[in-house]
């Protein structure tokens, strides 16, 4: 049991640095923005590498916040049901929810490698000029997302599998 409550609040710990990533990288988002807005408005100047970069940090604010958001319980449910469902009904749910989110997640993540290591051959970059180079990198963070959310999905089915106290309780 020590065992399983170690991992889970290692996981969790990690989702968690990757949230207050994603949240950082929200705050550079809106400074981005906010700069080419009035650069394109005020001094009537554009910089196509500004705007891809402005549409590449949504990507890892969507990945790394999809974990973060199920370790919040910010997920996605039917509560108009849920709530009327017995406590030991509402686990069984959660149960198979986060081991679906594992299985699912680890899949995803498995059926894109092949992509990216295919951009890497290629040296994939933007095929704008002044665009950013490194495509690859951006599409790495896909798999990424997916295992950081199949290891949440895994850490919530435990956590409610064995009853384990959230870090407040």
């Amino acid at each position: 049991m020590r065992a399983v409550a170690f991992f889970v609040h290692g996981v969790e710990a990690v989702v968690r640095l990757f949230g207050w990533i994603a949240a950082w990288i929200c705050v550079v988002l809106i400074g981005l923005v906010a700069g080419d807005v009035l650069m394109r408005y005020v001094f009537s100047i554009g910089a196509i590498w500004l705007q891809e970069l402005q549409w590449h940090l949504i990507s890892p604010i969507a990945l790394f916040g999809m974990s973060y958001l199920l370790l919040m319980g910010e997920q996605v449910r039917v509560d108009v049901f849920y709530e009327r469902f017995p406590l030991g009904l509402q686990r069984v749910i959660e149960v198979i929810g986060g081991l679906m989110l594992l299985v699912m997640g680890l899949y995803i993540a498995w059926l894109t490698l092949p992509w990216i290591a295919q951009s890497f051959a290629r040296g994939e970059a933007s095929p704008n000029p002044g665009g950013l180079p490194l495509r690859w990198l951006l599409k790495s963070l896909i798999p990424f997302g997916f295992v950081l959310l199949a290891l949440q999905g895994l850490a919530h089915a435990l956590r409610q599998a064995f009853a384990l106290p959230t870090r407040g309780e």
